[in-house]
């Protein structure tokens, strides 16, 4: 009876080992300064390996009305999260994931005007 509770324990200790953690990710984008919401911005996910790299494939969420747009069942680790909308300067930056919920909140510049030598 010792015997089968001991191998029971140790394969669900193998079983833990190799469990994968996933997250529910919440986002907000915003204009900044004025705090106001950004809809239909496109937030583009993808998931970077050890080296930093991009891995290819990657997912695209739109925010609604109030700004807003979420995804659940994101693995653990590295995330570049990327927020493009029209009239706003590009958002990107790399994240990591290693919650079970966690929220972003983006802020969105307008662009600057480009200085140059030639007018």
């Amino acid at each position: 009876m010792a015997v089968v509770v001991a191998v029971s324990l140790a394969l669900a200790g193998l079983a833990g080992a190799g469990e994968k953690k996933y997250s529910n990710l919440h986002f907000s984008v915003m204009r900044a300064g004025k705090k106001v919401p950004v809809r239909n911005a496109s937030v583009v996910l993808h998931p970077v390996n050890k080296d930093g790299e991009q891995e290819k494939g990657g997912l695209e969420l739109k925010t609604d009305q109030d700004g807003k747009t979420e995804i659940e069942g994101i693995r653990y680790g590295k995330l570049r999260v990327q927020v493009v909308a029209h009239g706003y300067q590009t958002f990107g930056e790399d994240f990591e994931i290693d919650q079970p919920d966690k929220e972003f909140v983006i802020e969105l510049k307008r662009p600057q005007d480009q200085v140059t030598i030639y007018k």
